[in-house]
C-alpha cells in the first residue's frame, strides 16, 4: 500500500463508512482495493504496480406495482355468503365485511384489497373458485392501482 493510500484514501473511506448517509440514500459506499496485476482492474498498464480503488454501491430497490382485487355485485349471491368470503379471504371483521358487502351491493363493485400482482391474482382466483364450488355467480377481478 502506498503512503498516499495509507494516509489519504483509507482514512477517507473509513470516515465515509462510519458517517453513512442520513439523507435516505442507500447505505455507505464501499471501496475495494484491487491490484491490476492480479486481474483486479484494467484501467492501468499491467505490471505498473498501481492500485485501483473501485466503488461498489447497493442496488436501488423499487416497490412492486400494486393491484386492487375488486368484488362485483350480482343479484343471486346471498349477502351472508359475500360477508363470509370477505372474512375468510380478506381477513375482515364481520362488521367491516358487512360494510364492504353493502358498498358492493349499492355501487355494483368495490375494491376489497390491494396487493402485489401475484397475491391479488391468487386471491381473486380463490374467491371465484370458492363461489363456483358453492354454486354462486360471485366474481372478482384484478386491476392495477393508480
Amino acid at each position: 500500500m502506498s503512503q498516499y493510500e495509507a494516509t489519504v484514501l483509507v482514512p477517507i473511506a473509513r470516515r465515509m463508512e462510519a458517517i453513512g448517509d442520513h439523507t435516505g440514500a442507500p447505505g455507505p459506499t464501499r471501496f475495494e482495493r484491487r491490484d491490476p496485476d492480479e486481474g483486479g482492474g484494467d484501467t492501468t498498464t499491467p505490471g505498473s504496480g498501481t492500485t485501483v480503488l473501485t466503488e461498489t454501491a447497493k442496488p436501488k430497490l423499487k416497490r412492486p406495482p400494486m393491484f386492487k382485487v375488486i368484488l362485483l355485485n350480482d343479484d343471486y349471491t346471498p349477502q351472508e355468503f359475500v360477508v363470509h368470503v370477505l372474512e375468510i379471504f380478506f381477513g375482515m371483521s364481520h362488521e367491516k365485511a358487512r360494510q364492504v358487502m353493502l358498498t358492493v351491493h349499492m355501487s355494483g363493485s368495490a375494491p376489497v384489497g390491494i396487493y402485489p400482482r401475484d397475491i391479488a391474482e391468487t386471491k381473486s382466483e380463490q374467491v371465484n373458485e370458492y363461489a363456483q364450488q358453492n354454486k354462486y355467480p360471485l366474481l372478482s377481478t384484478v386491476e392495477m392501482t393508480d
